[in-house]
C-alpha cells in the first residue's frame, strides 16, 4: 500500500510539474512575441505584421476614438515607410503579464512611446490565439495615460 501511494505521489507530482513547465514556456513565448509586436511598430516591419496579425485582428485606440483592423495597420506601416515620416524613436514596454488560457493568451502592460517632444505612455491589453503551433494577435486596446 505504501508503494502504491509512492508511485501516485510521484506521478501527481510529476504532472503538476509539467503543467508548470509548458505554462512558463508559454509565457516566456509570449513575452518575446509581444516584445517583436513593439519593435515591428517602431521599424514599422509590415512584413512581420502580415505574418503575426490574425485576419480579424482589431486594434481599439482611446476610447474608440480609432478602430484599426489588420489591413489598416499594414497600410500605415507602409506608408510611413514610403514617406519616411515614422517620427517614432523609441517603445518601451514595462510591467508585462502573461495569462494562459488553452489556447488564447492576455498580455497587459504599459507601454511608453517616444515622439517628443515629450514620451506618451499607454496601458494596452492585447491578445492573443494559437493557431496550430503559433501564436496570433487578435486583438489590441491601448489607453493613453493622461499626464498629471
Amino acid at each position: 500500500m505504501k508503494l502504491l501511494s509512492t508511485i501516485i505521489l510521484f506521478i501527481g507530482l510529476s504532472t503538476i510539474t509539467a503543467c508548470a513547465q509548458k505554462t512558463s514556456s508559454a509565457t516566456e513565448k509570449l513575452l518575446a512575441l509581444d516584445a517583436s509586436w513593439e519593435k515591428a511598430q517602431l521599424e514599422m516591419d509590415f512584413v512581420y505584421l502580415e505574418s503575426l496579425l490574425a485576419e480579424d485582428f482589431i486594434w481599439v485606440h482611446n476610447h474608440a476614438g480609432t478602430v484599426d483592423n489588420k489591413k489598416a495597420v499594414i497600410e500605415r506601416a507602409k506608408r510611413h515607410l514610403k514617406n519616411k515620416n515614422n517620427n517614432t524613436k523609441a517603445r518601451t514596454s514595462s510591467d508585462v503579464k502573461v495569462i494562459v488560457l488553452q489556447e488564447t493568451a492576455i498580455v497587459t502592460g504599459y507601454t511608453t512611446v517616444d515622439r517628443g517632444p515629450k514620451p506618451t505612455k499607454y496601458h494596452f491589453m492585447r491578445t492573443y490565439v494559437k493557431v496550430g503551433a503559433k501564436y496570433l494577435l487578435l486583438a489590441n486596446h491601448t489607453m493613453a495615460i493622461p499626464k498629471e
